[in-house]
């Protein structure tokens, strides 16, 4: 029984119970949920609904409680129900209710942990969006993992989702991309505000192969000949770069585009439509001061042209266009001041900032070598890049240690911890887990215990306390993914997998034997314990999909 068909079971025991005292049945939920408590004496599971409906039906929690668990004492599959304190319900399931979720999770397999909490909501996961000035920082690295392992929770709980990756080719920092390329195809210096690094060589030298006759051209032509062939020659590593980390984007979108359609002049005419355009000092501005901003913005400046912050607006008018309800956008911890003019903005659109406008906050990441940090990147001169992580522990490392903090907490990744085929290697333990699970369902077929049918299973036989506390752990994952995708925490997978199901099978290994021994003939409970060892092996491999790591069959 999972925690979903639990809780269905205690709504209709209350249901029941309302029916049997004449109780105003609409103040019962539509849905309630069950928790798994934290001492485990306390039961399999427990639940506050008595506590919740007291005051509305005006029956003491107690003794509603005493009602609900007596109807639920004869629903199948539960074997005791205890009320706790105020009203709390703690409640057991029989051995063959609880083993029944190794068939349910085996069944199930990719599908185990998906639901439709999300179902109906469209949107619009923008991450990572450096500029195509240089490689992807370590900064960026983190939302290519973050942003990618969101984007497969909204998902799998049923989310229509579009990632997006937004290149600002457009501007003043394209410019001194150019005049860097320009200078290091010269040999001279980099400009006092141009990019250095061994890169920028790099690519001054791609545009000379491919262009062979830039630098006979004069200074402006040859540096937009630098510009047109460098920024893509950069579009094209850092994409190549995102794809051999496992991020794909649904749209790549350029800056350029949105002045070159026209599309900072309809935004600027959909917010005077609003009533929030004003002109002052010859320039045009955003009244965002209306909507909590610090100060009004300046849409387009006293000598025409345009500001970042009318590419802003004209981007976020582009994504509502395309039906996106939901806008997120993932951003460095140096833009911590950007949320407040972006919510007014969406709120001088007509939008609801709450609703239509989220912004995600990142930190700062460190790498670490012998406990000092790693200053800088050979190619790019001025910081660490997503190859040099990936350099250094490998991509499956690099997402999982990424992935596995609160994105608002600075983290360091230490390169010796991070490659060390040890437990308290964290990626190592849980992946461990899926090798492990792989190894005992190839050593069972070589000794001829086979899973067998579904018909055939006894999930009464397990009733060992590590098999129930496997178990329990195994049943959470479903509530683990849509409060993840929900709160836009994937590291809540990952703590997850080492913390509940990597640990809870280790325990589980030790104490129940899968595989007979020697001569010993192949039982019911091998095989029901073989039911289990593969729907861990099924919750750990989903888990690690989610966050974009392999679940490897050996190591």
């Amino acid at each position: 029984m999972t925690p979903a068909e639990l809780a269905s079971v205690v709504l209709t025991a209350a249901h029941a119970v309302f029916a049997e005292r004449g109780l105003d049945h609409a103040a019962l939920p539509e849905r309630t949920a069950v928790e798994r408590p934290r001492n485990p004496e306390h039961g399999d599971y427990a639940s506050t609904l008595a506590l919740q409906l007291s005051k509305k039906v005006g029956v003491p929690p107690r003794e509603l409680a005493a009602a609900l668990a007596d109807e639920l004492g004869r629903a199948p599959g539960v074997k005791s129900v205890e009320i706790a304190g105020p009203g709390f319900l703690n409640i057991r399931l029989d051995a063959a209710a609880a083993g029944q979720l190794a068939r349910v999770i085996v069944e199930a397999g990719a599908e185990y942990g998906r639901s439709d909490r999300l179902a109906g909501e469209k949107i619009n996961l923008e991450f990572v969006s450096a500029n195509p000035t240089g490689p992807v920082h370590i900064g960026g690295v983190r939302w290519a993992a973050v942003g990618d392992a969101l984007s497969r929770l909204l998902r799998a709980t049923g989310a229509e989702v579009g990632t997006e990756y937004y290149f600002n080719d457009a501007g003043s920092q394209i410019d001194r991309f150019a005049r860097s390329l320009l200078a290091a195809a010269k040999g001279e210096a980099a400009p006092e505000d141009g990019y250095g690094g061994a890169y920028i060589s790099e690519i001054a030298a791609e545009v000379q192969a491919r262009r062979p006759d830039v630098l006979t051209m004069d200074d402006a032509a040859a540096q937009e000949a630098f510009r047109v062939e460098g920024v893509a020659l950069m579009f094209d590593e850092i994409r190549s770069s995102l794809r051999d980390f496992g991020v794909e984007f649904d749209t790549y979108f350029n800056e350029k585009d949105l002045h070159d359609r026209g599309e900072l002049d309809l935004a600027l005419a959909r917010l005077r439509e609003q009533g929030q355009v004003y002109e002052s000092e010859g320039a045009t501005w955003l009244r965002t001061t209306d909507f909590g901003d610090d100060k009004d913005r300046v849409l387009r400046k006293s000598n025409g042209e345009w500001t970042y912050f009318a590419a802003d607006c004209a981007y976020y008018l582009d994504k509502r266009e395309r039906g996106f309800e939901r806008v997120v956008i993932m951003l460095g911890a140096d833009h911590h001041g950007y949320i407040g003019r972006m919510k007014a903005m969406a709120a001088c659109f007509g939008d609801d900032p709450e609703r239509n406008l989220e912004i995600l906050i990142g930190q700062l990441v460190n790498l670490l070598r012998d406990g000092a940090p790693v200053r800088m990147s050979k190619r790019a001169g001025t910081v660490i890049t997503l190859e040099d992580l990936v350099d250094a522990i490998g991509v499956d490392a690099s997402r999982y240690a990424l992935a596995r903090y609160s994105s608002d907490s600075p983290i360091d990744i230490d390169i010796e911890l991070w490659t060390r085929a040890t437990r308290d290697n964290p990626v190592y333990y849980v992946q461990y887990v899926a090798a492990r699970t792989a190894g005992v369902a190839r050593n069972a077929a070589e000794v001829g215990l086979v899973q067998g049918d579904a018909d055939a299973f006894r999930p009464e036989l397990l009733g060992h306390e590590k098999e129930n506390e496997l178990l329990k752990a195994l049943a959470e994952f479903p509530a683990v993914v849509a409060t993840a995708a929900e709160l836009r925490e994937p590291h809540r997978v990952a703590r997850y997998l080492e913390e509940s199901v990597a640990a809870s099978f280790h325990r589980f290994y030790d104490n129940c034997r899968v595989l007979p021994l020697g001569d010993e003939e192949v039982t019911d409970l091998h095989r029901a314990r073989l039911w289990l060892n593969n729907a861990t092996r099924t919750v750990i491999a989903n888990g690690l999909h989610l966050l974009g790591v392999s679940a490897p069959e050996r190591m």
